[in-house]
């Protein structure tokens, strides 16, 4: 009687292994077909750009940063309560170019370091 059980364990495990070797072999042609798909979307793809494509910097040379001090620019008031402002009467940004534009120093006991510094 104990073989009896044997053979429907042994039969059991070989069904679940049969059952793991089909679902391995599913999974790797899924990712073989995966990997190939890509492949030939890639090769329908254009190439990377030539040398003489690639950008360049203007014919002036290249464009540098520049640094300026800036102040608020007021909002216009309009001349009458009941006239309005149109946005052509508005200035682009929040701010101007300040007229002074060398930058703040910081000055010796002006900061928030300790004292005696």
């Amino acid at each position: 009687m104990k073989a009896t059980y044997w053979e429907i364990a042994l039969q059991d495990a070989a069904f679940g292994m049969l059952g793991a070797f089909a679902g391995g072999l599913l999974i790797v042609g899924g990712l073989v077909w995966a990997v190939r798909l890509g492949i030939k979307a890639r090769r329908r793809e254009p190439g990377p750009p030539r040398p003489h494509e690639q950008p360049a910097p203007p014919e002036s040379g290249p464009v540098h940063e520049s640094r300026e001090m800036r102040e608020p620019d007021e909002v216009p008031r309009a001349a009458d309560e009941s006239e309005r402002l149109t946005p052509y009467q508005l200035h682009s940004s929040g701010g101007k170019r300040s007229e002074r534009q060398e930058r703040p120093r910081w000055e010796s006991g002006s900061g928030a370091g300790p004292a005696g510094t």
